[in-house]
Formats: structure tokens, sequence, C-alpha cells
């Protein structure tokens, strides 16, 4: 029996075939039928249904398919510790990343950039998605780290956060807008966008879910015409007449450029925060740990 063909194994069982596996393990379809069919015959049983549309696993396969996985985990738990004395990274990393948060000020593609030349053996998977989900994926070890938007104030259970970004939430109008008066007006209170169509993030993000709370606060139902998860389509939207959006504080240059105007939003006064998130125990390689302390160290740097 060969750790490959464990791996091979593992591969099928999770894709429920083998031209997936042999994609995901960047190899050809019948070499990865070949080893698999020679560890079946070595252990004398049949691991995997293949009558079907999809693979299935066996009764055989299901009760294997745990003992394949751990120990693929051991030996990759043995390359760890062998590397964490040489000084060498390498394996993989899964960060998740909110919409449009390395375009803000946070420059996370320099972070990232820099690591991989000190790190080139580190690969690198980034998942963009709402952050609620990766928050559920850091929590179920899915992802190693996130930059994500936060709705609650304390961190769940089992989780770790940093804040990079601590932002009120604006109304974002045209000039000319009711909403603008009187003259040098520079707040709006929550109430007072009762009746307007707004423009915002989808649910299941962070800014979303802090409106959401917020308008349950005042009392207020908003009426949601728009939602984008990139923040520069929801300006392009105010632009076109079509709503007032509610976003974090838009930077100045921004707003000039789109020739808009914002309105702090107070009664209650929502705010927007974006944080790098981890399981207090740590992600389970030493490559996911050094990005950590190096997104840590530059992101509580912005």
């Amino acid at each position: 029996m060969e750790l490959r063909q464990l791996q091979y194994f593992v591969a099928v069982a999770e894709e429920a075939n083998f031209t997936r596996a042999a994609a995901r393990l960047h190899l050809a379809q019948p070499g990865v039928s070949a080893q698999v069919r020679q560890l079946e015959k070595e252990l004398g049983q049949q691991l995997l249904d293949r009558s079907g549309r999809s693979v299935t696993l066996t009764e055989v396969g299901e009760a294997v398919l745990p003992f394949a996985r751990a120990a693929l985990a051991a030996v990759e738990g043995v390359r760890h510790t062998a590397d964490e004395f040489t000084g060498l990274l390498r394996g993989q990393i899964a960060l998740g990343l909110v919409s449009g948060a390395a375009t803000h000020e946070v420059d996370v593609v320099s972070v990232l950039a820099d690591f991989h030349d000190d790190h080139p053996g580190v690969e690198i998977a980034l998942t963009e998605d709402s952050s609620d989900r990766m928050l559920a994926a850091v929590r179920g070890g899915a992802l190693d780290i996130a930059l994500l938007g936060l709705t609650d104030e304390e961190p769940p259970p089992g989780i770790s956060l940093r804040t990079v970004i601590d932002e009120p939430l604006v109304a974002v109008v045209l000039p000319g807008d009711s909403l603008l008066a009187p003259q040098g007006r520079t707040t709006i209170p929550l109430a007072g966008l009762r009746d307007r169509p707004l423009i915002t993030l989808p649910r299941g993000t962070g800014v979303r879910g802090v409106l959401d709370r917020a308008c349950a606060q005042a009392g207020i139902r908003p009426r949601v015409a728009f939602e984008a998860a990139a923040p520069q389509v929801l300006v392009q939207l105010v632009v076109r007449g079509l709503g007032v959006a509610v976003l974090p504080a838009l930077e100045p240059r921004t707003a000039a450029a789109y020739g808009l105007r914002t309105l702090e939003i107070t009664d209650p006064r929502p705010r927007g925060r974006i944080a790098l998130a981890w399981r207090t125990d740590g992600p389970a390689s030493p490559a996911a740990r050094a990005l950590l302390d190096r997104l840590r160290t530059a992101l509580g740097r912005s």
C-alpha cells in the first residue's frame, strides 16, 4: 500500500468522479483509476461503486475513508514538523477575503505578494464570499484565515479577531438631494431614510447585518431597492439616481470623483467594521501561522 494510492482514493471519494479527481491531482484519469484498483486489490475489498453516474463509496470504502484521511494528515504533520526545524515553509493556505477589502486602504495584495516572494513553496487559495459564510468556514477549518465584515460586537466562541477598519456608516446621495437640507448638514438620523430606496450590500455581509440591526433598533423597516457586493457598483447606482447608498465612510476623493455627498448616520450610529479572523487555537500549518503573523503586523499598521 502506497500513500499516493490513499491520496487518489480520498480525492475520488470527495469528488465522486474519477475525471474530477484526476484534474484536482493534476494527473491523467487512467493512472488514478489504476492506482485505486491496485489499492482495492491489495485490500481484497471494493472501496468504490462505479455502477452509477457518480462514484460512491461502498460500505467498506465508508469505513476505510477516515483512516486514509488520517494517514495523509499524519504524513503532512511530519512534513510540517520537519519544516519548522529547517525554517522551510510549504503547503497550502486557504484565505478568505470580503468583496472590496483588497482595494480599500488595506493593501492585502502587497502583503500576499511579499509573502509569496519569501516563501515560493506555499500555495495560497483565495476565496471571496459573504462574511457569514467565511466566518463559518473559519470555524469549520475550511479557511485558515479570513478578512471579513463584522455584524456582532463580540466574536463567536473559538474565533479571534483583529479589527483593521472601523468606520461610521454613511448615506451617500447626489448633490441637491433633500436629505442635505438645511445647508451644511453632515448627519442624518436613520429614521430619515425610512421612505427612501436604499442601495446596500447583500445579506450575509457585515455592513448589511449592522444596517438591519440598526433599523430594528430604530423601529423601521428599510426599503432595499438594490444590492451589490462591490461598493463601487453601489456608488455608480447612486450616480444614476436609483437611491441612497448605505456604506462605510466613503473616501473624500472617491465622493468628489463621482460628485457625491455623504451624511453620517445617527440615532443609532451604526459602524462598518472589517476584521482579520482566525481560529483561536491557531491555523494548523506553519505556513498559515506565518501568513497570519504577517497579516496581523501589516494590517495592524493600517
